[in-house]
């Protein structure tokens, strides 16, 4: 069959032939003359041609440039079909590379006995930010590593829904499971201010150890060093826990009328209690507030009652001791400063001390071979006079 000639190319007579054979055949069916139809598919093509914006010749030679590769997509397709079936054994060996496309349903039984078992399994998994949700990550060598171990032969012969891993292949595709069920897909390190110009420098930017902004990627592959990020929870049987007990925890407030009257008293005086203990707090917080403003007047530099009240300490360490002296600023900087230089002195008053015996004993390992050094010296030369 042959097609449309390239644009700014003449067909060939073969080719004039079968185009003037397909006009008559189609003004035949139109019931015209072949000069006929001719006027009347120019016309047409003038009309288009108008409403394209284009010229007459301008419209013509889209279209021919159109048919022309049409054409040449239809010869493309047929070879790769020709191509196909005459390797049909190499395709059924799998040496040809056919992507996979990922689905989302109901994960496959075997994947979540792997997923499951996996997540049992020390990873070293580390924390990233996926979709601003926190996920656990991991590096594919230590699934592959694990999944070729003892340890998961000795589970399969316990839950037989783990697939059977011989060797590294069999490995890599128990592992493809994972992506194909959307228990594990991989991911690679992202800029959150990728594309975008608003984003800090990333001299301004501050950089949290060991925490990666990763984002999905589009080709799952299997290697040593890509990384993958669980999607796959495991069993929420804590979130469940949590879950039920808030909700018999609201249950049990809403149905506060129905308690018995002995719980319904008991509750009411915890109240109170609570109440009159938060009351006490804030009395002793403004009794001292008022001691102090008096004595800083009349005995400065002022007086606290539990002056470790509000500071950044222990429940207990807050009440103690039970009063203190307001103290100033500067004798405060003035103490750290003290307490710094004095912590500095002992350091190196220590390792002065540290050096004098190390000194000593180097002085002293240092004489005692300066002498074995000269008895040496003079002994062999003796020696050599006598052996001569």
């Amino acid at each position: 069959m042959s097609g449309p000639p390239p644009p700014g190319q003449q067909p060939s007579p073969q080719q004039m032939a079968a185009m003037q054979q397909q006009l008559a055949m189609e003004a035949q069916k139109r019931g015209m003359t072949p000069q006929q139809f001719q006027q009347w598919q120019r016309q047409q093509i003038e009309n288009d041609a108008k409403k394209a914006g284009m010229t007459f010749e301008q419209y013509v030679n889209k279209l021919k440039q159109q048919a022309y590769e049409q054409h040449q997509s239809q010869q493309h397709q047929q070879q790769q079909m020709a191509q196909q079936q005459q390797s049909p054994p190499l395709q059924a060996q799998g040496q040809t590379s056919q992507q996979v496309p990922i689905t989302p349903g109901a994960p496959d039984p075997k994947a979540l006995a792997l997923a499951k078992w996996l997540r049992g399994q020390d990873l070293k998994s580390r924390t990233c930010i996926l979709n601003g949700q926190r996920k656990d990550m991991f590096r594919v060598k230590r699934a592959l590593r694990a999944i070729q171990s003892p340890a998961y032969n000795k589970a399969r012969s316990k839950n037989p829904l783990l697939p059977a891993v011989t060797n590294a292949a069999t490995a890599s595709e128990t592992f493809k499971l994972l992506p194909l069920s959307l228990l594990a897909l991989r991911v690679s390190k992202s800029d959150p201010h990728e594309g975008h110009n608003h984003g800090p420098s990333p001299k301004a930017q501050k950089r949290v150890k060991g925490l990666w902004t990763v984002k999905i990627e589009q080709q799952q592959d299997i290697s040593n060093d890509l990384h993958y990020v669980w999607l796959y929870d495991g069993p929420q049987w804590k979130t469940k826990l949590y879950a039920a007990g808030a909700l018999a925890l609201i249950m049990a407030v809403v149905m506060f009328p129905l308690w018995p009257i002995k719980l319904r008293v008991g509750v009411w005086y915890l109240s109170m209690g609570m109440l009159g203990l938060i009351g006490l707090f804030f009395a002793m917080a403004i009794f001292r507030a008022i001691l102090f403003g008096v004595t800083y007047f009349a005995v400065p530099p002022g007086l606290w009652l539990y002056p470790n009240l509000f500071e950044d300490v222990g429940f207990f360490d807050s009440f103690r001791p039970l009063w203190g002296w307001q103290e100033d600023k500067k004798k405060k900087g003035k103490k750290s400063k003290e307490g710094a230089a004095a912590a500095v002195s002992k350091k190196s008053s220590k390792t002065a001390e540290k050096a004098k015996t190390t000194g000593s004993a180097a002085k002293a390992t240092t004489t005692a071979p300066a002498t074995s050094l000269k008895d040496r010296d003079l002994k062999p030369r003796i020696e050599e006079v006598e052996d001569d």
